[in-house]
């Protein structure tokens, strides 16, 4: 069932590829992005937040005196319940990460658990901890692949299903319709999908303002910036637009704005990022000489310190949609 042998040689490498863009230049694919954006730091995030790190919005909904784990909690809880899995369901998560719910499934819940993922290091790591992970693209799994299941979750994902040349394409539509297409047909009847993933919001400015030699606080820079980690992604256009691509084959049954969420998880992480741990330094360390001979790696170290992100949370650039649908 796996399609493709996790790269050793990109395991062994400190830093892999560069942020030159497709349109700057440099070709690119969602392997390569997903090893970028997420082998390159398995290290740096699995000292941070754990060997399995959820590594998406947490649900606090208004009661922010919860603990990031208390609401990475709450948030498998209300999936497990609205989703209707129990012990012994067959759930398939697109984009496992580094299996923080997969471990849940198996650990708490008693079902039965599958990841995809394009990055090494986080498939990596769910198999070093016994979880059922492949190196799969996640927007093209049949069910000759694994069977069907009882649900299908994305957390946060769905982010990565569009690229930039999609959305200058005009095609991003027709590439989210074919996205929605194959989790249906991964669903058993009666089956449920949920999903969360950042959309644009208000105040997202047009492509052409997009600079990452504007101003360092300009909404062009911080943009730009964020796109310096995922160079080939582009998100919706708010959850309308997923509720819209999804119709022809779903129901939407439940929408939430998690954008307040996504700002605290944010704080959340950023302190435990900045928390001293030895080999999270040395990993660091081992990296210094590229802050010297490559502009593209000063870029990533800027995202760190800056948590573009958040910024775009923060100035309603960016929104969270959390999504449950039913399948037709």
């Amino acid at each position: 069932m796996e399609t493709e042998e996790i790269t050793k040689e990109n395991l062994k490498k400190k830093w892999v590829g560069s942020s030159v863009a497709e349109r700057e230049g440099q070709e690119w694919d969602k392997k390569k992005e997903m090893d970028f954006t997420y082998t390159n730091i398995d290290k740096f995030i699995r000292t941070s937040l754990g060997e399995n790190a959820h590594f998406s919005n947490a649900m606090y909904n208004g009661d922010y005196s919860m603990s990031l784990e208390e609401a990475q909690l709450k948030k498998y809880e209300f999936v497990t319940k609205e989703l209707g899995i129990k012990k012994g369901s067959k759930v398939l998560d697109l984009g496992c990460g580094w299996g923080g719910w997969l471990k849940y499934l198996r650990d708490v819940v008693g079902a039965d658990g599958i990841g995809v993922n394009l990055s090494d290091g986080q498939v990596k790591a769910c198999r070093e901890n016994g979880l059922k992970a492949f190196i799969k693209d996640a927007r093209f799994v049949k069910p000759e692949d694994f069977g069907t299941f009882d649900a299908v979750t994305a957390f946060g994902s769905f982010e990565h299903v569009a690229s930039v040349k999609d959305y200058l394409n005009g095609k991003q539509d027709e590439v989210y319709e074919d996205y929605f297409k194959h989790v249906a047909n991964l669903l058993n009847p009666g089956g449920k999908f949920y999903m969360q993933s950042m959309v644009f919001e208000k105040n997202m400015i047009p492509f052409d303002k997009i600079d990452i030699n504007a101003p360092k606080d300009s909404d062009s820079y911080i943009f730009a910036l964020l796109l310096k980690h995922n160079p080939d992604s582009w998100i919706a256009y708010g959850h309308e637009h997923i509720i819209r691509t999804a119709a022809p084959f779903f129901k939407n049954t439940f929408y939430s704005d998690g954008r307040l969420d996504y700002i605290k998880t944010n704080r959340e992480w950023t302190k435990l990022f900045y928390k001293f741990n030895l080999k999270k330094y040395l990993w660091f360390a081992s990296l210094v000489p590229k802050l010297f001979t490559d502009k593209e790696f000063r870029h990533q170290l800027a995202i760190l310190r800056v948590r573009p992100n958040r910024v775009c949370f923060e100035r309603e650039i960016m929104g969270h949609a959390r999504l449950i649908f039913e399948k037709i």
